[in-house]
């Protein structure tokens, strides 16, 4: 499998992994133990799937074309009609430009963090960092959006209500909601015949009979009066709850059953793509049908400096049929309305293509004063563009919203308040998105 890393070197495996360690030997326990499912409100059952482009996808080469602009502005993709008269893709967005009555794009998405670190922090999370950043540096200030989630919804049917696929994205914890709420991570390959999620099934040799009768046995034991209040937490008491959870897991069908890619028929398999990509948005919808509230698909290698247009006929097409078929996928199966589709990076790419220093082709450079973002499904009114960017592609210029306007919209979508008090780890108040107002045009 390729390494992809960015221009700051920083490679997928270098993100913290929270996977599903050995049930017995404490490793699954360990996890969940750092997870600790939150409350069992009420909530609207939606759910996010988000596809992270880490590296920063160019807005010109996916949905926000300047056919009209000079050559060293346009570059070397064509712009296409799409199916919504008047609007316009790249021509690597085909398979989506065809469904764009489905989705709708923002094209006014703005800040002002030209770094990895920054601009993934602050499209994750809603929240600027306090202090300068590095390029390279795994940013956590403030809780991701699948942190807040977690922290907010909770689980269903046994599973956890936070998974990150292949890897976690490097803000896309969970900071002072506690570790917890961090990705549950499910790093394997879903298109490899040897796919599987480690250890949730029971050891061998401790059958599901014998597992519940050790279960009860330490219920009964827990009869006896502990002492806990706020400052001391009883960690046996923590660690009877992570049990259960990891029991819950390895014991409920409906976390089975979500697991179980091949079960999924030939032509559903196919038609996602037999590529890690596509077997990995598979898999995000089967978790999404099995209660799932946030899953991000952790997607790198779009920091193009160089080589930007042989990537995406290869890569940006590749992403583009794995989007267009799960939102088509979601669709027939009822389920668009109640899954939000989030594509989108930390910020887009210089208009103007140029060949850096130490380069050999041309590329574009970082670039956070025009963004585009693919939105589709949760009640999202369909067939639209929201916002406008200069006719050079440099900066929005219509409809203007930051990264808090965009993670405020999501809460909605998902039943949460984005004005929402939370707490730090010393007791002081902050809010969970600092300016609460969505995104008007995608609310619906």
């Amino acid at each position: 499998m390729a390494r992809l890393q960015n221009c700051d070197g920083v490679l997928r495996r270098d993100c913290l992994k929270l996977g599903l360690g050995a049930f017995m030997g404490g490793g699954l326990v360990n996890a969940l133990r750092l997870r600790a499912v939150a409350g069992t409100a009420k909530t609207p059952p939606t759910s996010c799937i988000l596809f992270w482009l880490d590296g920063g996808p160019s807005h010109i080469e996916t949905f926000d074309p300047k056919p009209d602009a000079p050559a060293e502005i346009r570059g070397e993709c064509d712009a296409i009609q799409t199916n919504v008269p008047g609007t316009f893709f790249s021509e690597n967005m085909t398979r989506l430009a065809a469904i764009a009555d489905k989705l709708t794009i923002i094209r006014s998405v703005k800040h002002n963090q030209n770094n990895h670190g920054a601009g993934n922090h602050y499209m994750m999370t809603g929240s600027p960092t306090r202090i300068p950043v590095s390029c390279g540096a795994f940013v956590s200030f403030h809780p991701s959006m699948g942190s807040a989630v977690s922290s907010q919804r909770g689980a269903k049917n046994g599973l956890p209500p936070y998974f990150s696929l292949p890897s976690a994205t490097r803000s896309g914890g969970p900071n002072f909601l506690g570790a917890r709420h961090a990705p549950f991570v499910v790093g394997d390959d879903p298109n490899s015949k040897s796919f599987q999620v480690r250890d949730v099934t029971i050891p061998k040799g401790l059958a599901d009979a014998r597992a519940t009768r050790r279960r009860r046995i330490r219920d009964e034991l827990d009869t006896l009066l502990r002492f806990q209040d706020r400052a001391a937490a009883d960690p046996v008491l923590g660690a009877d709850e992570n049990y259960q959870q990891a029991l819950s897991l390895i014991t409920s069908a409906e976390a089975q059953r979500a697991f179980e890619i091949h079960r999924e028929s030939d032509s559903v398999r196919d038609a996602y793509g037999r590529n890690a990509l596509g077997q990995r948005a598979l898999l995000a919808r089967r978790l999404v049908e099995g209660g799932v509230p946030f899953v991000t698909i952790n997607n790198g290698g779009w920091d193009h400096h160089s080589n930007i247009f042989p990537a995406f006929k290869t890569k940006g097409r590749e992403l583009e049929a794995v989007v267009a078929t799960l939102i088509e996928d979601l669709d027939q199966r009822g389920l668009l309305d109640s899954t939000l589709v989030l594509v989108m990076g930390e910020f887009g790419r210089t208009p103007k293509i140029s060949t850096l220093s130490g380069q050999k082709s041309p590329g574009r450079d970082h670039w956070s004063s025009a963004i585009s973002i693919l939105v589709a499904g949760c009640k999202t009114p369909p067939g639209q563009i929201v916002g406008a960017t200069d006719r050079r592609g440099y900066s929005a210029i219509e409809n203007i919203y930051g990264p808090e306007n965009l993670v405020s919209s999501v809460y909605l979508k998902l039943g949460i308040d984005p004005d929402t008090i939370l707490y730090n780890r010393v007791g002081r108040p902050t809010h969970l998105v600092s300016d609460p107002r969505p995104i008007k045009e995608i609310m619906g």
